[in-house]
């Protein structure tokens, strides 16, 4: 049953040790910005997780291989962007060969970091078409999930998905805005700065060295 109530509590698929309560922010991340860091650490303080994994997508189902930009660029810049930021952290959960299911993610959570506690981090537009995802009921019963909402949208939760909201978050950033941008050498002041470097140095997205291009966060 959908919970609205902030406070933290604990899931049913908790089991004594492990590494505490966890959350998995999973996503593309082409390229990470500060909005991602935003949502995490909001959630962090919000109901007092000990860590937030960014897991960069490995391949994902929805989009082609050739439109996503390479593993390893998507993983750099995460663990660059998390650099600094407590509480968060870039994770490898899904590098590897074959396409990226959430469903293999969580499994491999829970048999690898056994975490007391597990909460999935999405946003209320993903979420809402969470039935369409593989094997969606054992997902349902893996993790806790915290969803991201904006203004105007409402959402369907599943029967027996034990759900929480995150509110007041109006992050209206769109990463293929900022690849545009970043491709005309505009500012582009939704990047960490080491991302914005990293970037330019690697020639991604068209990116060309510019005035704002500039060191730390």
């Amino acid at each position: 049953m959908e919970s609205r109530d902030d406070a933290p509590h604990r899931t049913a698929a908790s089991s004594a040790g492990g590494t505490g309560r966890l959350c998995l922010f999973g996503g593309t991340f082409d390229p990470v910005h500060k909005a991602h860091l935003r949502i995490g650490l909001v959630a962090r303080e919000r109901f007092q997780l000990d860590r937030v994994l960014l897991i960069p997508a490995g391949q994902p189902p929805h989009k082609p291989a050739a439109q996503v930009t390479p593993y390893e660029h998507r993983y750099r810049m995460v663990e660059l962007a998390c650099m600094g930021q407590d509480g968060l952290e870039a994770s490898r959960l899904e590098d590897g060969p074959g396409r990226s299911f959430t469903i293999d993610t969580l499994e491999k959570c829970r048999r690898e970091m056994k975490p007391r506690e597990l909460y999935f981090l999405i946003g209320s537009d993903a979420f809402d078409e969470i039935e369409s995802w593989q094997r969606w009921q054992d997902i349902l019963a893996l993790t806790d999930f915290l969803v991201v909402t904006r203004p105007g949208h409402d959402y369907h939760a599943p029967a027996g998905a034990r759900v929480q909201r995150i509110d007041g978050l109006e992050l209206p950033v769109s990463s293929s805005g900022i690849r545009a941008r970043l491709a005309s050498g505009e500012p582009v002041p939704e990047l960490p700065g080491r991302v914005r470097k990293y970037i330019e140095e690697h020639g991604l997205y068209g990116a060309v060295r510019s005035e704002y291009s500039v060191d730390g966060t």
